[in-house]
């Protein structure tokens, strides 16, 4: 059962991807069934997925992490009974990490980049607007907003960002968000334009920092350029370039199989990963520093029919 928690309880924390993660927001998957191919086509999710196998793989991560001693808070027991009775219908209510992101020590809401999703941020940002007082939230942020969902954003430290603006979020979006970026105490926003594929939606479901020091990323990235925007100017630079000068050894690999089980994980700590069972753990042999990491594994397979991944059902609040 998890366990209800006040404002006081929550102190966002979160200067990086990497660091040990204390306090994490999930949702429990919705109460439908996506009975068959077509339905999963219809609804822009890989396959049909059966809700009991996905509460069962849910609850499953919910242990991993708790075991690793996060503590987990499922936003949905916190709805009212009448926004529930919405919110247990939601499909993608599972994917929390697009709702918001926490920069430093302030959160920022998210805007849904289809209207399939709108409700949940909705709900979420009204109930984050409880948990927050108004300097640590900041729901006006988004009030310029045309789309921006944090699958597409990556704290990579204490000077810089990176976005992906692509299906999913506007560079319009970007624009308006960046002043708030800046205040949070970030330096620096590199913003990348990833081709628009499915495979392609999200920035998580192509790259993803895998330590202090090591960033994971497909092959074709180091071909693009990044726009390095600061408060007073703009330059480019190469993916990499970028990536480097602040700090990163970047893993290029093409042995990305799955997109969202191998590059879809989610940094416990420096040392541990929580990774698929369905994971090409090739792509961690390849490299000095990631042979060392320890690995846990967790079946989520019946979730990541729904595009999604380990990452995408995870919005990490503290980090230290």
């Amino acid at each position: 059962m998890i366990k209800e928690f006040s404002r006081m309880d929550i102190h966002p924390n979160c200067w990086n991807e990497y660091g040990e993660l204390k306090v994490v927001v999930v949702c429990s998957p919705s109460h439908l069934d996506v009975p068959d191919q077509q339905t999963a086509k219809d609804v822009q999710w890989e396959k049909a997925v059966k809700q009991k196998k996905a509460r069962e793989n849910h609850e499953e991560m919910i242990r991993a992490m708790e075991d690793a001693g996060v503590r987990v808070i499922d936003y949905s027991v916190h709805l009212s009974r009448e926004e529930l009775l919405l919110n247990e219908k939601l499909i993608n209510r599972i994917f929390v990490r697009d709702l918001a992101c926490v920069f430093g020590n302030t959160v920022l809401p998210g805007a849904a980049g289809t209207s399939m999703r709108r409700p949940e941020y909705f709900q979420s940002h009204r109930l984050f607007q409880q948990w927050f007082d108004r300097k640590t939230f900041r729901m006006e942020a988004n009030n310029n907003l045309k789309a921006l969902e944090y699958g597409d954003a990556m704290v990579l430290n204490k000077d810089a960002v990176f976005i992906n603006s692509g299906i999913r979020t506007s560079i319009e979006s970007i624009e308006a968000l960046k002043e708030s970026i800046f205040r949070a105490g970030f330096q620096e926003i590199g913003v990348i334009d990833l081709p628009r594929r499915p495979d392609t939606m999200h920035l998580d479901m192509n790259c993803n920092v895998a330590g202090e020091n090591v960033f994971i990323g497909k092959s074709y990235l180091s071909y693009l350029p990044v726009q390095v925007v600061t408060e007073n100017s703009f330059r480019y630079e190469m993916t990499g370039d970028f990536l480097e000068r602040h700090g990163f050894e970047v893993e290029w690999t093409s042995e990305v199989k799955h997109t969202v089980a191998d590059i879809n994980f989610l940094n416990l700590d420096p040392e541990t990963l929580l990774i698929s069972t369905k994971a090409n753990k090739s792509i961690f042999k390849n490299h000095a520093t990631l042979r060392k990491k320890k690995l846990i594994e967790i079946d989520v397979d019946e979730l990541e029919n729904g595009g999604g991944g380990i990452r995408c059902m995870t919005l990490p609040l503290e980090r230290v």
